[in-house]
């Protein structure tokens, strides 16, 4: 299982989209405040479905809380700032992915104190970023790529046939 934090997250469906992600492959999600929206929000909880349910999460007052609650785990930040490609990163089970807010993804400070562990997915240089979901998403499957997926189920099957 791995860790999912969400900085500051400020759109609804993001997080929505990103609980879905957590909940099909075991994911744990992380929320730090404060948050851009409720989260009770109809959006968030449209964008989840009824993934809310299979996702086990945490709400934080701020990131201290966060980071005490958390110690001795493994955390990467993932950032466009990063000078590592997020898939030359050897991840394990029971790391922590930080993600910052939508509009200015996470704090200078953080990435300075930490920055053997801030890894970038590699885009154009005319991009500013991908979206938060997406980027959840490709991280959280390469760190499966790499460690395994015994725990998912991996042959669908068709059901008219």
């Amino acid at each position: 299982m791995f860790n999912i934090v969400l900085v500051e997250p400020e759109i609804p469906q993001n997080t929505g989209n990103i609980v879905r992600t957590a909940a099909a492959t075991g994911c744990k999600v992380h929320i730090v405040k404060p948050i851009g929206f409720d989260i009770s929000d109809r959006a968030l909880k449209r964008a989840g479905l009824d993934y809310w349910r299979l996702t086990d999460f945490i709400v934080y007052e701020n990131i201290d809380e966060f980071f005490e609650k958390n110690s001795g785990g493994r955390f990467w930040y993932l950032t466009t700032k990063g000078a590592k490609r997020y898939d030359c990163a050897d991840f394990k089970e029971g790391d922590y992915f930080v993600f910052g807010k939508e509009t200015k993804g996470l704090p200078e400070e953080l990435l300075h104190d930490n920055y053997d562990r801030a890894i970038r997915i590699p885009m154009i240089a005319e991009a500013r970023s991908l979206n938060l979901s997406n980027s959840v998403a490709i991280v959280v499957y390469e760190a499966l790529r790499q460690t395994g997926t015994s725990h998912l189920l991996e042959q669908g099957h068709l059901t008219k046939f």
